[in-house]
């Protein structure tokens, strides 16, 4: 009898250690997400995030669990709620945009951090190289064909010579795309004037300094300008100035248009190689990615109420014309 008994217990007990072992072995994963400040763009790179983890087989509430942070335009803000995601001992971070990746890269060392909507992750100081990484860090960049718009700009509108930039001179990435600009400018025969800005608040003064002094307006995929992108717009209206803009969303907001990412596509692409991550690869040794399907989008409605006539060949190849 006292074996029998002996026996259950030994028996109860090993239920008991298997089913904190199964419990143990189902916890969610838990993702931190931070993003710098929230706009489409950074939405969507966010939600394709999101979504593509989920066809993967890490449904939302079951298999993963994200923490969704935005640091507002802080970047004392970002620093904090990566000291959060270390604390928390979250299994990865998704840092989206630059000023967030920097902050999360400074301060985790010892948690994989997938980037995306970062322009020169080498010149960010987050990675080694493009090739081979070296640390913690990998993703995707959302390095825009700033030529390749400008050109865009050139086939819209031939007769402008003057071409503004609105941006922050404080975000790296900003500041790289405006070298490219600055590069591309004098072969295309336009002179750059600059206008920056170094808050939200700020981007509508930096806009109607150019008043009077420039043909059109450009305005790269700058987190400041573009979550302030209204007061930009307003000013190309009132004033008849072509905006070309650094993505698609900003044309649905109103630009004129772009050559540009798609951002819910760059999200997916940087869950793909999160999945890579999750499954034990060392990111260290995953090359940074960018997304090579540029899209035309054109606005015909901005180009009404800018006094600009978008011409048949840039219709024609369009992959997207908004018309309202």
């Amino acid at each position: 009898m006292v074996r029998v008994f002996r026996r259950t217990l030994g028996w109860a007990a090993a239920l008991v250690l298997l089913a904190f072992s199964l419990s143990a072995q189902a916890a969610p994963l838990r993702v931190g997400i931070t993003q710098i400040v929230e706009h489409p763009s950074l939405d969507q790179a966010r939600q394709g995030f999101i979504d593509r983890l989920g066809e993967l087989g890490y449904v939302e509430g079951v298999d993963i669990v994200y923490d969704i942070q935005s640091a507002q335009g802080d970047l004392a803000t970002a620093q904090t709620i990566a000291r959060k995601f270390q604390a928390d001992g979250v299994d990865l971070i998704l840092a989206i945009a630059t000023p967030t990746a920097q902050a999360a890269a400074h301060i985790v060392k010892d948690i994989p951090i997938l980037i995306t909507a970062v322009t020169d992750p080498v010149a960010a100081d987050l990675v080694q190289s493009i090739e081979r990484p070296g640390t913690n860090v990998t993703g995707t960049s959302d390095l825009t064909p700033v030529r390749e718009q400008l050109e865009l700009l050139k086939e819209i509108v031939p007769q402008a010579r003057r071409v503004g930039v609105v941006y922050n001179a404080g975000e790296v990435n900003s500041v790289v795309q405006v070298e490219l600009a600055r590069q591309a400018a004098a072969s295309l025969g336009f002179t750059l004037v600059e206008a920056t800005a170094a808050n939200s608040s700020e981007v509508l003064q930096a806009a109607q300094s150019l008043q009077g002094r420039v043909d059109a307006i450009y305005v790269p995929t700058d987190n400041t300008v573009v979550s302030a992108l209204e007061s930009v717009i307003l000013v190309a209206e009132r004033a008849r100035l072509p905006l070309i803009a650094g993505e698609a969303d900003s044309v649905a907001k109103g630009a004129l248009a772009t050559l540009g990412i798609d951002y819910y596509k760059l999200g997916r692409q940087t869950a793909d190689i999160a999945y890579r991550v999750l499954q034990g690869e060392d990111p260290a040794g995953i090359p940074i990615e960018y997304l090579n399907d540029l899209d035309l989008v054109v606005n015909v409605a901005a180009a009404k109420r800018m006094g600009v006539t978008i011409p048949d060949s840039v219709l024609a190849r369009a992959d997207q014309v908004i018309e309202e």
